[in-house]
């Protein structure tokens, strides 16, 4: 009788199994880049714009070809118009828009802040603010020239009254959005008034903040021209108006460009700005 072998598989190495990666999938526009969507839409655009021109289908008088703008602004740099070069009247809408700017931001800033912390704040300045709010800034227009003038004071504060309501209003809604949480677990960690706010409120009120001040910005702009209509004879929203009452279609586009070149200029830099200050924004 044959004795029996037992016999025991050699084990081999066992291979190391690693946890898989599970990548979260993105919610709406998602971190890819949109810049060759958007270029591809602005040559679209110009397309478009050149073919409506050359073929006709508008007046030459109303739309002129995206290479006569072009042409025109040749002409304005080199000669000017209505009595000023080109800067100057740039530099002009320039230091209004900026200096009405750094005063609503000085305002609005504190005021919805404060608006946001303390309810006898927001119970005395909530109903006026909401109620020259809506109004369109030509609506109060002839009274800033009544009370205050043709001269740069009453144009800078009509852009101070339309850009501080939306920054003041950002900077409420930047407090009130604060979770009750964090501010529970700072005073758990003993942080006194002072610290509460300038470590939890303000970064958390930071971000409706520059949105606040972009939206302000883009209003801004846009009553520009009213401001300008008051006695001007500098300024690119001066120089729209003006050109406007001689037909002068191709100067007023070249007005239209520069103001969306400047506004597009500010926007970024605020961009810039959320990205340095609050680059947690959308990833929390």
């Amino acid at each position: 009788m044959s004795d029996i072998i037992e016999t025991h598989p050699i084990a081999g190495p066992e291979k190391e199994t690693r946890p898989k990666l599970v990548r979260i999938p993105g919610f709406g526009v998602g971190e890819k880049p949109t810049i060759a969507i958007s270029i591809a839409t602005a040559v679209a655009c110009l397309a478009l714009w050149w073919l409506v021109a050359k073929l006709g289908l508008v007046s030459h008088l109303f739309l002129p070809r995206p290479d006569e703008v072009l042409t025109q602004i040749g002409v304005v740099y080199r000669d000017g118009y209505a009595g000023a070069s080109l800067s100057e009247h740039i530099l002009a809408s320039l230091f209004r828009i900026v200096v009405a700017a750094a005063i609503a931001i000085g305002i609005g800033i504190p005021v919805g802040l404060l608006m946001g912390l303390n309810r006898w704040a927001k119970g005395i300045l909530d109903t006026p603010i909401e109620f020259y709010w809506p109004l369109p800034p030509l609506s109060y227009l002839p009274l800033m020239i009544i009370w205050l003038g043709i001269g740069e004071t009453s144009k800078i504060t009509l852009l101070v009254l339309a850009m501080f309501a939306p920054i003041c209003l950002s900077a409420q809604a930047g407090v009130r959005s604060l979770p009750l949480e964090r501010v529970n677990a700072a005073r758990s960690l003993g942080a006194n008034r002072l610290q509460l706010f300038l470590n939890v409120v303000l970064p958390s009120a930071l971000p409706e903040i520059l949105t606040g001040i972009r939206i302000a910005f883009g209003i801004g702009w846009g009553t520009l021209v009213a401001a300008e209509l008051i006695a001007s004879t500098r300024g690119i929203g001066f120089m729209i108006m003006s050109a406007s009452q001689f037909l002068a279609t191709d100067v007023v586009f070249v007005g239209i460009g520069i103001i969306a070149v400047c506004a597009f200029a500010f926007s970024a830099t605020i961009r810039i700005l959320e990205a340095v200050l609050v680059p947690w924004k959308g990833k929390l």
